[in-house]
């Protein structure tokens, strides 16, 4: 039995809180704070009541109970008793809600089960796509007949790129369908796929691989871990730090299904990247291409891949916008009209092969579209032009959409594919 005071010596002295998806819900009457944790730690989640909130927000770490009780009046003019903010604490440790409390030995178990396995278990199988081999066929099978692609729409030339989207099937399917039957033709001879995905929990700038191979319905998608270990070295100490993203991440899992179900059963290495946010940079504070740690990796790839006939995948997606994203209004059809707009400059920056453009209009727009697919999309064309390819890149742009993202039909997240050959 552990005693009040042992659990309470437990909970950490400066509490700072994990980086968790809140949402307002009324729960019995009360409004309250619904913290998810994407990661799958903290299963249950937990509700916070809204009240609490300012707390929630001083829980940064720099301070011990005295300082958030402090806190709390400087910011609210209420305060707590200190016998209550720790009780508070304590329960929010014991819910796994608290990045240096109890959730360390739990993320550590976690990480050893995934390390240990014999390969990542799929997090998406069942709620967006079959988990099994035949059912799985017959659906991709269903989202081809809906969107055919004629072989002489497909272009000409090496592929060498990809955007793909990683927006759930139901809504996404037509523009995952129309991208992978016009690359079909091209997968043959690859012998190689990086594929950077978004890290939608990732730390700023960061890059973080894995030795694990993913597994899909049809199977294991082999990882190279010749050139892991190596990217590990050029990203330093911090390489697998936010490893235990991989486990629950869908970007690049739902990228990988629809390869490893268009190779027909042909092997082909995978070389997974999570990339975290590049809030910072689009914020103006530096550059992507200043940052040493990007800039390592990058080359590193470009020397590690050498030779190798390869497939560069960007996992993203493009904006996310409405009430559903913190917007005050819903879109309407002049905001519809004008976002395809927006979006369809960014493909032209991104079908040309210009990242810093890419990059450059997110940033000058102050990211208001919100574009989770930044990371990833700018790492894809930087690595192409440092592998001498920008000058000859030719790219198209396909199954532009506007997918809902609330039940009233005021939020959207819009998605593209887009396919990048080396014309040279």
């Amino acid at each position: 039995m552990i005693l009040e005071s042992e659990r309470a010596r437990s909970a950490p002295t400066h509490p700072k809180l994990r980086l968790l998806e809140p949402q307002l819900v009324d729960y019995q009457g009360q409004r309250m704070i619904y913290l998810h944790d994407s990661l799958g730690i903290a299963k249950d989640g937990a509700l916070i009541p809204q009240p609490l909130a300012p707390l929630l927000s001083l829980c940064d770490g720099t301070r011990d109970i005295s300082g958030l009780r402090s806190g709390l009046l400087q910011h609210t003019g209420n305060t707590l008793p200190e016998h209550v903010i720790s009780q508070i604490i304590e329960q929010m440790d014991e819910a796994l809600l608290l990045e240096n409390g109890a959730y360390q030995d739990a993320a550590a178990n976690v990480m050893r089960r995934y390390r240990d396995a014999r390969h990542r278990p799929p997090s998406h199988a069942g709620p967006v796509y079959p988990g099994d081999v035949a059912r799985l066929t017959r659906t991709m099978a269903a989202y081809c007949d809906e969107t055919p692609v004629s072989a002489a729409e497909t272009a000409v030339g090496e592929l060498v790129g990809m955007l793909c989207p990683h927006i759930d099937y139901q809504r996404g399917h037509k523009t995952y369908a129309e991208l992978w039957q016009r690359a079909k033709p091209s997968l043959d001879d690859i012998e190689l796929v990086v594929i950077f995905g978004t890290d939608h929990s990732g730390g700023l700038g960061m890059l973080t691989p894995t030795r694990q191979n993913y597994f899909t319905p049809h199977g294991t998608l082999r990882t190279d871990t010749d050139i892991i270990d190596g990217l590990a070295d050029s990203l330093g100490k911090r390489a697998y730090e936010e490893e235990i993203h991989h486990i629950k991440e869908h970007s690049i899992e739902l990228a990988a299904v629809w390869l490893h179900h268009f190779l027909d059963g042909r092997d082909c290495a995978v070389v997974p990247v999570l990339c975290g946010s590049f809030h910072h940079f689009v914020s103006g504070r530096g550059n992507p291409w200043d940052d040493r740690r990007i800039n390592d990796a990058v080359d590193y790839l470009v020397d590690a891949t050498n030779g190798r006939r390869m497939l560069i995948i960007a996992a993203g997606d493009l904006a996310h916008m409405g009430p559903a994203f913190g917007d005050t209004a819903p879109l309407d059809a002049v905001a519809r009209a004008k976002l395809a707009a927006e979006d369809s400059d960014s493909m032209t920056d991104i079908c040309n092969g210009d990242g810093a453009a890419f990059f450059e209009r997110s940033r000058a727009e102050l990211d208001s579209r919100r574009i989770c697919g930044i990371p990833p999309i700018y790492l894809m064309l930087e690595l192409l032009n440092r592998q001498g390819k920008g000058s000859n890149l030719q790219g198209e742009s396909m199954g532009y959409d506007q997918c809902p993202a609330d039940a009233q039909g005021g939020s959207l997240v819009s998605i593209a594919g887009a396919l990048l050959y080396d014309g040279g």
